[in-house]
């Protein structure tokens, strides 16, 4: 009973002591929620940053060196889009889900998977493949925060621009589906456009003009 009683008297001055700190408590709390809150901000902006971006060697002597080469990079208007601009969402939701998934770049970025023009040579076309891919499951979002279609004034356009982006968007693509190679060395793939292409085995068919046939 004696022990009870020490108890009740320990806990009832703990929680005295509590209640008569309260507004203190309350502020502190406040605070240090504030300034985590802040730090924690601070660090994930850092991070969007192209400072962040070519901070490594594999992005700064591959990607980067090719992208200030392109119109996104310099321009007559001098605006730009940087490497989050195009590869990081704004909104915070799939910000951090972007961010999480970037975790895996750093992984090989240790392992040194494409630390030599060799190795990222090598890989490209799987690395671009994997981002056409992001870009196409999200509408091709980050291109759009520039690029709105609902805004486009197609007087203002080439007329080939003009035709192509109405037609595009009445099939359903999405910018990335057309613009691929826009701000990095395009890999070699087929991409559907232009004339027919054979192989060195295939030949190409020969249109037939009056008088040519044998015995005409």
């Amino acid at each position: 009973m004696q022990d009870l009683k020490e108890s009740d008297g320990i806990a009832g001055r703990g929680w005295r002591r509590i209640r008569a700190a309260g507004p203190l408590l309350v502020a502190g709390t406040f605070v240090t929620g504030i300034l985590a809150w802040g730090a924690f901000n601070w660090t994930l902006e850092l991070t969007n940053t192209e400072t962040f971006c070519i901070s490594c060697h594999e992005m700064h002597d591959n990607v980067f060196q090719e992208y200030r080469n392109t119109i996104h990079y310099q321009n007559r208007t001098g605006v730009r889009a940087t490497c989050p601009d195009c590869h990081v969402p704004k909104d915070w939701t799939h910000k951090i889900a972007r961010k999480i998934q970037a975790s895996n770049e750093l992984w090989h970025h240790m392992l040194g998977s494409v630390d030599t023009p060799e190795k990222f040579n090598a890989k490209r076309i799987r690395l671009a493949q994997s981002e056409w891919a992001r870009m196409r499951g999200t509408d091709s979002r980050e291109c759009r925060n520039c690029h709105h279609f609902d805004y486009m004034d197609y007087a203002e356009q080439g007329r080939r621009a003009s035709a192509q982006h109405q037609k595009g968007f009445d099939e359903g693509k999405t910018c990335i589906d057309c613009h691929r190679g826009i701000a990095h060395t395009l890999p070699p793939i087929e991409q559907n456009i232009g004339a027919p292409k054979f192989s060195a085995s295939e030949s190409a068919p020969v249109a037939e003009t009056a008088g040519t046939k044998a015995g005409s």
